[in-house]
């Protein structure tokens, strides 16, 4: 049985990860912050009792600032893959907690990257390690981006992940680690934050279909992005560690849309006109956009044999219906005096 790591387990894309390697037989062990309150929503259809016989899924409590902690995370779980997934993700937030998404995004990679370093040496065995990327990196480069395009970051978070990636890249070749990075374009789900502009857009759609809200205020429409499912992008993710030779690898679907278009497509799914509900808030502007993201998979199609399954189509209506059945419950819980906090007022 081999055993996997996960930073960021309980983000979307480590939920995603997790039922993938589950599904393949492993034993995943998965790194979580300690909170005073649960926050492992995206996981607990995942969860078993400690208690239990042969448990697979174990929680570890670690934090991408402290060392050690991750050293000794990594000494318990004795894996054989490890998925770097955690970072502070949020573009918008990064302009407002820029040295808190350097520390966690940059730093943290180092961090994890040198615990890795010594944990191959004792591991007695191969250990492969994965480096979350992001699109982000590529900023204003022209379109399409591939492996070779220059990154030209606009944002702390995308500049943290360029740090990330060379890290990475240095250790791959300082040491001769097997260390993959993934450059993935956006990727959403039902599970994506609810301050991602694909998932408030979709949960905003529920909520006006039910009745409990009016308007949905967003930023800008224009911008242009690569839209993919985040089940289909995991198995991208795991497929890298898979090869033998470690490579860095772009991961889209090579179809780029505007948000305007995103925005239609999932009001008119349920049957509603976006322009009498969206309302634009000079808020939601980052100080430096980043006008057209558009990925050229290429390498990763060719070599490792991936493809998307997921339309964009299929996407968007597979997130509507998901938020208009959570709205049907929420309006529910209203009819019977529950009160409904209002969405959209936090950066999307």
């Amino acid at each position: 049985m081999k055993h996997a790591l996960i930073t960021g387990i309980t983000g979307q894309d480590g939920s995603y990860l997790a039922e993938l390697l589950l599904g393949k037989g492993y034993r995943v062990h998965g790194v979580i912050r300690r909170a005073s309150l649960f926050n492992t929503d995206r996981i607990d259809h995942l969860y078993q009792d400690p208690h239990e016989r042969d448990v697979r899924l174990i929680l570890h409590y670690g934090d991408l600032s402290d060392a050690m902690g991750l050293r000794r995370v990594m000494e318990e779980a004795a894996p054989d893959e490890i998925y770097h997934l955690g970072a502070q993700s949020h573009v918008k937030v990064s302009f407002e907690q820029p040295c808190y998404t350097a520390e966690v995004g940059a730093l943290g990679t180092l961090r994890m990257l040198e615990a890795f370093r010594e944990y191959a040496e004792s591991a007695g065995k191969p250990v492969r390690f994965y480096n979350a990327g992001s699109s982000e990196m590529f900023g204003s480069a022209p379109p399409p981006q591939s492996e070779s395009t220059p990154f030209y970051p606009r944002s702390p978070y995308a500049a943290s992940k360029v740090a990330a990636h060379w890290f990475a890249v240095n250790y791959r070749e300082a040491y001769g680690l097997k260390i993959c990075n993934g450059i993935l374009f956006n990727h959403e789900s039902p599970r994506r934050g609810e301050t991602f502009v694909s998932r408030k857009v979709t949960r905003a759609v529920g909520r006006i279909k039910m009745g409990l809200q009016e308007k949905v205020y967003l930023g800008n429409l224009d911008a242009r992005r690569d839209w993919g499912f985040a089940g289909d992008f995991v198995e991208a993710v795991w497929l890298m560690l898979q090869h033998p030779t470690p490579d860095d690898y772009v991961v889209a679907t090579g179809e780029a849309r505007s948000v305007r278009d995103l925005v239609s497509r999932a009001f008119a799914v349920a049957d509603l006109d976006w322009q009498e509900h969206v309302e634009l808030d000079p808020r939601y502007l980052r100080p430096s956009e980043v006008d057209h993201l558009e990925g050229d998979s290429s390498r990763i199609r060719d070599r490792l044999g991936w493809q998307p399954r997921v339309s964009f189509e299929e996407l968007i209506r597979m997130m509507v219906n998901h938020d208009v059945e959570l709205a049907r419950q929420e309006k529910t819980l209203a009819d019977h005096g529950h009160v409904i906090p209002v969405r959209g007022a936090v950066s999307g």
